[in-house]
């Protein structure tokens, strides 16, 4: 049985339900782009994964930028 009727309380929800929707687009948009920026990157991300990986050690002589 569908609800034919509107309430008052709908029409008064209905602004802040659209803006909670434009809220969590925005922040949905917003986390997408900074995964994009940060993995446009390539293979310049290098972070900690648990491993050594001497590239990555400021006191490995051998590895060393010259």
């Amino acid at each position: 049985m569908a609800i034919t009727r509107e309430h008052d309380l709908h029409k008064r929800r209905s602004g802040r339900n659209i803006g909670l929707a434009v809220v969590l687009l925005a922040f949905i948009a917003l986390v997408f782009g900074l995964t994009i920026a940060k993995v446009s990157g390539g293979n310049t991300l290098q972070a900690f994964d648990h491993s050594y990986r001497p590239v990555l050690d400021p006191d490995n002589v051998r590895f060393q930028q010259r």
